[in-house]
């Protein structure tokens, strides 16, 4: 590191909070490459919790788990390719083009998009029904690319993010085999929970970022200005739909302006550049037929964040009604059955989700904890194990398979699921009953 650099980290680590130098120090005993590094977009010193490999290697164990909370990738193959296409036109452009960028438009209804740092990406249905054009969509990749470029997740959390997988995978849903308030079913609008929340100063330079990158793909830089604009409107209009979008990613009409002044200045001669409008449509003509039924499962995870479920089974009938065989839209109303205690429809409409999408994890689990409450445990582990191999490293799902195990009179095979489970977690009910058990078995002393 040169001279420059060193003093440079030296003003870095003068500017942190004695929390964040907390972090830091944690952060060092796992990784000896965190510390500072030289930003790819700026050429300054940042304060890094990951190296390159490292922000690959956190897309390559969290990222899967956390696609599959918010319902696993559109089974519509072609919208996308279209999205990769766009993603590529522009990461291609960017700072770190080397990085292992992956896109996939999400089952989840919710208004956002978010990225991993290693270039992992998922945009979701319910912002994609919203955009209007290539133009907008370039921008909301764009936005996304810039994270990855200026390293915030490795600036902001580094290994932190990674261990948390740990801590909220015990947050599994249901209740079951009488483990009442161990687990919860309840819908969080937005399952990127794992994901930083992002600075607003992270935020000015996403955009700066992604509207640089657009403008160098082709893309009229105006698309960035529509994009904001867009999300401003809905937030002022109905704000439960953006909950997650505003809290990991910090909205502001000055952003919007800023792009305007940008837009209008720096990137005039991207104006009168092809929006990509009739393009947009022609690809995401098979997400846009399904509206009514994203927008009834939007307002029904609403009613349900809110408990108001009498209404939120309403909106999920309707959805239902409207599109019979969508994923999510049985996955939400089982989840809701279940929160009123009707376990038996809940695990119906459970069922069917599996055999919708039979490669998607979540509707395994919860057939998995519903069959437990409906005294079915080999059902229960069959869906449980399945959930298992498509997304390994639920440490609730090691417990759960540990109680199925138990209640079909397999000890051996539970004890060692419980002694996995207990490897990984040491607090809690579901550890206290699992240390329990192998020691009434006479495993431990």
């Amino acid at each position: 590191m040169s001279l420059h650099d060193q003093l440079e980290c030296n003003l870095l680590r003068n500017r942190i909070t004695r929390r964040q130098m907390l972090w830091l120090i944690g952060a060092s005993t796992v990784s000896a490459a965190s510390g500072c590094a030289t930003s790819p977009v700026g050429g300054g010193s940042i304060l890094v919790g990951m190296d390159e490999e490292e922000e690959k290697a956190a897309d390559r164990r969290v990222s899967p788990q956390q696609f599959s909370q918010d319902l696993g990738a559109v089974q519509e193959g072609a919208v996308n390719q279209y999205l990769a296409e766009v993603g590529q036109r522009l990461h291609s452009k960017s700072h770190r083009p080397q990085m292992p960028y992956s896109y996939r438009v999400l089952n989840a209804n919710y208004v956002n998009a978010y990225t991993f740092p290693g270039g992992a990406m998922g945009v979701t249905r319910g912002i994609m029904i919203d955009l209007d054009n290539e133009a907008q969509l370039a921008a909301l990749l764009g936005h996304e690319i810039g994270h990855v470029n200026a390293r915030h997740a490795a600036q902001r959390q580094g290994q932190a993010m990674v261990a948390s997988v740990a801590a909220t995978g015990i947050n599994i849903i249901g209740s079951a085999a009488g483990f009442g308030g161990l687990t919860d079913i309840g819908t969080q609008l937005g399952a990127s929970a794992l994901l930083s929340s992002y600075s607003r100063d992270n935020e000015r330079e996403a955009d700066a970022l992604g509207q640089e990158y657009m403008v160098r793909a082709g893309y009229p830089a105006v698309g960035m200005v529509e994009l904001h604009q867009m999300l401003v409107s809905q937030e002022k209009e109905s704000p439960g739909m953006l909950q997650t979008m505003f809290s990991t990613h910090p909205m502001s009409s000055e952003r919007r302006d800023t792009a305007r002044q940008l837009a209008e200045g720096k990137y005039a001669a991207s104006k009168g550049r092809d929006l990509g409008r009739e393009r947009f449509m022609d690809n995401t003509a098979s997400l846009r037929r399904i509206k009514p039924t994203i927008e009834a499962c939007q307002k029904g995870e609403v009613g349900m964040a809110g408990k108001a479920y009498g209404k939120a089974e309403e909106q999920f009938r309707m959805a239902l009604k409207a599109t019979p065989r969508d994923y999510a839209a049985n996955v939400l109303m089982a989840k809701c059955l279940s929160l009123q205690d009707k376990d038996a429809q809940a695990l119906q409409y459970a069922q069917t989700a599996t055999q919708i999408y039979p490669q998607e994890a979540q509707a395994h689990k919860l057939v998995g904890v519903l069959a437990l409450g409906e005294k079915d445990p080999a059902k229960a582990y069959e869906h449980l194990d399945r959930y298992d191999r498509l997304v390994p490293g639920d440490a609730g799902v090691t417990f759960l398979k540990g109680v199925s195990l138990e209640g079909m009179g397999r000890r051996q095979d539970a004890a060692n699921q419980y002694a996995a489970f207990l490897k990984r977690t040491q607090q809690g009910k579901a550890a206290e009953y699992a240390y329990g058990r192998l020691q009434s078995w006479g495993y431990v002393k």
